[in-house]
């Protein structure tokens, strides 16, 4: 009989789930405008966290992906299974596929374009941070990236 009624209660438990408490996720496809040539491949980092950006080792990203870059030199990234909030991403067209940022000479001055989300320009006052960078995701949605060269 215990073994019956237990087995009811975990069926009757099972049955009533609420899937209501299962969060929605949703997608978030970048494009890269603006790529001086189709040389390597860009570079997709996603951040969720004030404080994150910039990252110039990428160290702090919440998630990232890699794209090549198409015959009319641009490219799209799509991040998926992301949970509601605010987000802000960077992309560095990694020309040479060496995974990192490269510099000029010994001047702190990136090689090869980047970008970030809500950014025309990039210089001594406008640097990136997460609360300029970032979007709310609450809808599957795309954004536009511009690549800047310095």
């Amino acid at each position: 009989m215990i073994k019956k009624t237990l087995f009811v209660i975990i069926i009757f438990s099972m049955l009533s789930f609420n899937t209501s408490t299962i969060e929605k996720t949703y997608s978030l496809t970048v494009k890269a405008e603006g790529l001086r040539n189709s040389n390597g491949e860009v570079i997709f980092a996603l951040y969720n966290k004030d404080g994150s950006i910039p990252d110039e080792k990428y160290k702090k990203y919440f998630k990232k992906g890699v794209s090549i870059i198409d015959k009319d030199n641009t490219t799209t990234y799509t991040f998926t299974n992301l949970p509601k909030g605010s987000y802000a991403v960077n992309i560095l067209h990694d020309e040479n596929k060496n995974g990192k940022i490269d510099k000029k000479f010994l001047l702190p001055i990136p090689s090869e374009g980047i970008g970030f989300s809500n950014y025309e320009s990039i210089g001594m006052s406008n640097r990136p941070n997460f609360s300029k960078a970032s979007f709310l995701v609450k809808s599957d949605i795309q954004k536009v990236i511009k690549v800047i060269y310095l």
